[in-house]
């Protein structure tokens, strides 16, 4: 008997790529970074900052491979990042979330044997320096697949990751930081309620001041009383709203677009 036979072959552990897209985020940025640095490579994806933020992916290269350039819209930017991936893996992240060590424990021992080409994460959402535990129900996401069996769709907003193959759930979360003030929460009302106004275009659904309220309102009903956000307090009220809101100023920008107002 060889002693090669008493050797057992190494085994190789599967490679991730994290992809990130970027527009003047030097307030999240390196938070973001420094909780992927244990994957493989960081693609990250910059569309026209102004602030500090190139300056600051450029200081953790080469891990980071920083790229510029223009803005498609959410689901083609990522599927841009996603052909620039060379890991089996890819983890798709955006800039105010941050992966916690026994997220990053969990993915390790998961990949170690996968059964399952995606995997679904749950997320601990954090609004006006509060933790939410309510206003978004289950909150799950795919964020994690092998690349092969994975592409973004290509909506300019709330894009989503299709999958072809069977997704699993972690149980670990990615901490999401969204809106440290009452200016940030507005903008993001009147940008992503603008992108909506285009995606309802796009896809040729009618816009009526009716749909903008009963639609408006079961955003703030399904968040505030089904949800139960109230239980999360003030925070909750006003993420409640600030949907009402949103979902109705996407129907009336649609409705003045087509001058039917």
């Amino acid at each position: 008997m060889f002693i090669l036979d008493y050797i057992k072959p190494l085994k190789i552990m599967p490679t991730i790529s994290t992809l990130i897209i970027t527009k003047n985020e030097a307030h999240n940025i390196e938070a973001c970074i420094g909780s992927v640095l244990w994957t493989d490579e960081i693609i990250i994806l910059d569309c026209g900052s102004t602030d500090n933020t190139i300056d600051i992916c450029k200081k953790y290269a080469p891990k980071v491979k920083l790229h510029q350039t223009d803005w498609p819209g959410f689901g083609k930017q990522k599927n841009r990042a996603l052909t620039l991936a060379t890991s089996e893996w890819i983890l798709s992240i955006d800039a105010d979330e941050r992966v916690t060590p026994e997220l990053k424990n969990e993915i390790l021992q998961t990949l170690d044997n996968s059964s399952y080409v995606a995997y679904q994460i749950p997320f601990q959402n954090h609004f006006l320096n509060r933790k939410i535990k309510y206003c978004f129900g289950d909150d799950f996401h795919t964020r994690l697949a092998k690349k092969e069996f994975c592409k973004f769709s290509d909506d300019i907003v709330h894009e989503k990751i299709i999958i072809n193959g069977a997704t699993g759930k972690l149980r670990k979360k990615i901490d999401h930081f969204s809106c440290d003030n009452m200016e940030e929460l507005i903008n993001k009302i009147n940008s992503y309620s603008t992108l909506g106004a285009i995606t309802l275009q796009q896809s040729g659904k009618k816009a009526s001041f009716a749909r903008a309220l009963t639609h408006a309102c079961w955003k703030f009903i399904k968040i505030y009383f089904i949800n139960l956000g109230f239980l999360d307090g003030w925070p909750g009220f006003i993420l409640a709203f600030s949907n009402f809101e949103g979902t109705f100023y996407k129907y009336v920008k649609s409705l003045l677009s087509n001058n039917r107002l």
